[in-house]
């Protein structure tokens, strides 16, 4: 089963995000609060655990959920594998997949200096949210599948 393992937010960019216990995601914005969100198409950000194990791999032990600034950090599904389009339920709340993976700001984040690579220019995926709802570790992750 795919669920949510966190829910993390920052007040400014640029910085890692921390758990929450959990967030309401608004209709075509995002987490309520975060430096992220607004009217755009990666209004939510999402890392699976599996691609921050890699991290974990190459050398760098400590990186802890919300190190990649990810809005929701997931298990149980290879999300870079989805198209984009993918409509998925989280909670109560319904997502789009709208952009997988990213360019890295400056030459690369603090962990590609690190350790020489980082997973979210690959393997991060950015959605808007379609049905608005809170979102909480342990949460369910639904591939919603098109009629």
């Amino acid at each position: 089963m795919a669920k949510v393992l966190a829910v993390n937010i920052s007040e400014k960019k640029g910085v890692p995000k921390k758990a929450i216990e959990k967030g309401y995601f608004e209709l075509n914005h995002g987490l309520c609060g975060d430096a992220h969100a607004g009217s755009w198409h990666r209004q939510v950000s999402l890392l699976g655990n599996e691609s921050i194990e890699k991290i974990r791999k190459a050398g760098l032990l400590d990186v802890e959920v919300g190190r990649f600034a990810e809005n929701i950090t997931t298990e149980g599904i290879i999300l870079h594998e989805l198209p984009i389009g993918t409509k998925l339920r989280i909670g109560e709340t319904v997502m789009e997949i709208t952009q997988i993976g990213k360019e890295c700001h400056g030459g690369g984040c603090a962990i590609k200096r690190t350790v020489g690579d980082c997973v979210m220019p690959r393997e991060g995926v950015f959605a808007k949210v379609l049905k608005p709802g809170w979102v909480k570790a342990g949460d369910e992750i639904e591939i919603i599948k098109e009629e």
